[in-house]
């Protein structure tokens, strides 16, 4: 369970502060799929920061269990996002002189976890382990990505528009592995995304506006990747 309470955020200078987030307060569920939806703009992608120890709030609580990770200090927020917590993100910040296996690796070494050829057969990638990433599509690049995450065997995963650089079909592709994945080794998604189709496939949906949820609501049915619009 994640409990968020009263959080506000804001940068700029004294003279020039702008406020993104608002007094949020949520829950998320252990083994939920959370979408947070919302405009360009909304506070969405700087939530997803603070609630995952990225970035610290100016005020306000995000209590994993009984850890509350706004009071941690630096080192002790640095490892609880290496023991924690997995992030994917738009762009795949993968290692360019390092092979999908070297690359996966990295990520399984954080948790020490001696598993990592697994990930790789599961996003599909086994005959791609040698290649480097400059030698593989978008699609693949973004599904290292995703492995390496998941080699750490993350509690919750984050995720921050992980198909907007993607076309429609590799998205699809890549959406349908986290689901699959998610489901064989149970750990949280949150997930921002400004893509109303994609909120179809969550259980629940926070709809975030001028940083601020509006609306939290929950899917009776969940679509799978090859049953949404796009």
């Amino acid at each position: 369970m994640i409990e968020i309470k009263n959080i506000v955020k804001s940068y700029g200078t004294r003279k020039n502060k702008f406020q993104i987030l608002k007094n949020i307060s949520a829950e998320i569920s252990g083994g939920d799929f959370v979408v947070i939806l919302g405009a360009s703009g909304s506070g969405k992608s700087t939530f997803l920061n603070v609630i995952s120890g990225l970035e610290r709030p100016d005020s306000g609580t995000v209590h994993y269990g009984s850890t509350d990770i706004t009071a941690l200090s630096d080192a002790e927020l640095t490892a609880f996002r290496r023991e924690t917590v997995g992030f994917i993100f738009q762009q795949y910040y993968l290692l360019p002189n390092m092979t999908v296996e070297k690359n996966v690796r990295m990520g399984a070494d954080l948790s020490g976890n001696r598993d990592y050829l697994s990930i790789i057969d599961a996003v599909g990638l086994h005959d791609r382990r040698k290649k480097y990433p400059s030698e593989l599509s978008g699609g693949e690049q973004q599904r290292v990505a995703v492995a390496r995450a998941l080699a750490k065997r993350p509690k919750v995963l984050f995720l921050d528009e992980p198909t907007g650089a993607l076309d429609e079909e590799t998205g699809r592709q890549v959406l349908d592995y986290i689901c699959r994945l998610q489901k064989e080794y149970g750990f949280t998604i949150v997930m921002v995304t400004h893509n109303a189709n994609i909120a179809e496939m969550a259980n629940t949906v926070f709809k975030m506006n001028s940083g601020r949820i509006e609306n939290i609501y929950r899917n009776e049915t969940q679509k799978n990747a090859y049953e949404i619009g796009w």
